[in-house]
Order: C-alpha cells, then structure tokens, then sequence
C-alpha cells in the first residue's frame, strides 16, 4: 500500500521534527508547513491525503486555515491540533468542518492519538467517498432507467400512431365498401366489420394522444367512439352516451370497446323496425373498481342470435369479451325496450377519475 501522505501545520519546530519522525517511522510521508499560508500553498500543489492542523500560529491562525481549506469540498480531512485548555477552540474547529480534534502535550504523548485520529478521519472520509459515489451512481441508473423509459413512451405513442392510422385508414376502406354495395347482408356485415376495427382503432388513438401509455380514458375513448358511430349511420341525435371518468388499461378498454360496438350495431339491425331510434349508452363506475355498461333502446326488436338475417357472430363477439373483462352480462327485454346490463371488476390500472 502507498504510505499515507501527511500534512503538518505547526510553527513550533520541535513538534513538526517529533511528528515527522514519529509519523514516518510508522510508514507515513510527512510534509511540514510552517504557517496557515505555507499549508494552503502546499495542498494546492496536491498529493496531500490527510492534514494535521495546529491552533496558534503566526499570521493566520489555524481556524482561518481550517476554513479556507473546506471551502474546496475535495480538500482532505483535517485533524485539529489545539491545547490542553482550549475546549472552546476544538468545538469551533469540529463546527467549522474538522474531522477530529487531538489535545497536545509537551512530551509528545499526544501522537498515538494523533495518529489514531488520522487513520479515524481517513476512513471517515473514504467511507463518505463511497457513499457519495453510490449516491451517483444510484441517480445516474434512475437517469438512465427515466430516459429509456421516455424512449419507450416515445416509441410506443409512434407505434399506436401508425397502428391507429393503419386501422382508421382499413375502417374507412371497409365503410367505403359497405357505401357502394347493393346487397344488404354484405351492407351489414360490412358495416358490422367497419364498427369492430373502428373500436380498436380509436383505442390506439387514445394511446398515441396520452401522456400515459398504460392507461385509456375509458369515457374520452367511448365518447369518441360513439361519435365515430353516430357519423357513419348518416343520422344525427339518435346515439347518446353518460360515462362517469374512468381510467382502464388497454386491453380492457378494447374489450369495452367492441361490446359497446356490437350492441349499438345489434340495435340499428333490429330494435326498430322503421329504421333508427333512440339507443343509449351509459358507464358508470363505484368508488371501487366495479363497473356497469349499460346499452338500451326504446324499441321492440329482438337481440337474441335467432333474428332474421341475424348470424350470431355480433353475439359470439360479444360472449368472448364478456369472458375477457371478467364480466356478466345482463339481457332485459320487453315490449317497450332492451337493456343490455355488463358488470365487470376492473383490473390493476382502474381508476375512478375525481
């Protein structure tokens, strides 16, 4: 090991020759310095790991010293060296910012403890090195660990931007086709496609606009969706929607999504018989996770998979999201109107928004 490289400020020279050979027979190397001013020149040379400092000097005393050697927060430890009879002088130096403090004598037996001090005061040192250095490197992972984490928003928000786009531009090429056919069963059936690629398209959308890719505002998300509806059925007024603020995760939000896609299109098939009606979608949500969608109409159409021209599959659909969310789902049906109840819990990132 490199010997440890001491500093020792004293102007009495027999205590700097009794230091410096006492401090070197145990293996240190000893520069002496003479005043305040001398040792502050020689530790802005470098090389000094550990500074012996003593009280009366000429000139500057060894407080000012003290002070003017911590204002340079990488300056080693310094052990003050004070008299017998100034207690006062050894707290104002530990407050000024010494490591340790050491009472000297005449005969020189004050050095074991000089040198118990010094190594004290080094490892202190090293320890408090270590711990800054840790402290650094804690905040230089967190920093890197919040920068990929923005990059991976950055590119997840691209990535739901260009699958939202890819699915808005399939949605309207679905519905463009739906416009100019002539049979009814592939006028609905496309229609019925334009509607379930829409519900996940408007959920990518979702993503791309928030600042948390984790998360869907369930009623922004439903809202638009409902809008996007009403706007392809070329009628206005009939579709409405009520949604308490709710925060789901994604892949719960897509399942929402088409539910509410395959009543409302259920609906517009055979809740009226002379075209479009009324038809009502609400959400709501407790102080918990439980949630209720509700979708119903006035009319008298059947939902069940058995009406005409009816192939099930809206149902089908329905039944494997049902299955997905976790939830049950509720069929009241009557002359004056059907009301589709679906009661799910919701999952880790649900929130009731205040």
């Amino acid at each position: 090991m490199a010997p440890i490289r001491l500093l020792y400020i004293d102007d009495d020279p027999a205590l700097r020759r009794l230091v410096s050979k006492e401090f070197e027979r145990h293996g240190y190397s000893v520069q002496l310095a003479t005043t305040g001013e001398e040792g502050l020149r020689r530790l802005r040379a470098g090389g000094i790991d550990v500074v012996a400092l003593d009280h009366y000097m000429p000139g500057q005393d060894g407080l000012e010293t003290l002070a003017s050697i911590r204002v340079d927060p990488e300056a080693p430890p310094v052990v003050y060296v004070t008299g017998s009879d100034e207690g006062r002088v050894a707290i104002a130096a530990l407050k000024a910012g010494a490591a340790d403090y050491v009472i000297k004598d005449v005969g020189g037996e004050f050095l074991a403890l000089l040198r118990v001090a010094i190594e004290g005061a080094l490892a202190q040192a090293k320890l408090r090195r270590e711990k800054e250095a840790a402290e650094a490197e804690v905040r230089a992972a967190r920093d890197r660990f919040e920068s990929l984490a923005a990059e991976r928003a950055v590119l997840l928000r691209e990535v739901n931007h260009r699958v939202g786009n890819s699915l808005q531009l399939v949605s309207s090429f679905l519905l463009m086709q739906s416009d100019v056919s002539h049979d009814a069963h592939v006028k609905g059936a496309l229609a019925s496609a334009y509607g379930r690629v829409l519900a996940v398209a408007q959920v990518h959308k979702r993503l791309y606009t928030s600042d948390d890719v984790r998360t869907v505002a369930l009623d922004n998300y439903l809202h638009a969706l409902v809008a996007d509806i009403g706007a392809s059925a070329n009628e206005e007024g009939w579709l409405s929607l009520a949604a308490d603020p709710v925060v789901l995760d994604p892949d719960r939000a897509v399942a929402v999504g088409v539910i509410v896609t395959e009543l409302i299109i259920n609906a517009m098939k055979h809740a009226y018989a002379s075209g479009n009606g009324p038809v009502r979608v609400a959400l709501h949500a407790s102080s918990g996770s439980d949630i209720r969608l509700c979708v119903e109409d006035d009319g008298t159409g059947s939902r069940s998979r058995s009406a005409e021209g009816s192939t099930g599959l809206g149902q089908l659909i329905i039944e494997a999201m049902a299955m997905k969310l976790g939830a049950v789902v509720t069929v009241h049906a009557s002359d004056r109107g059907t009301r589709v109840v679906i009661d799910f819990t919701g999952g880790d990132a649900t929130r009731v928004v205040d």
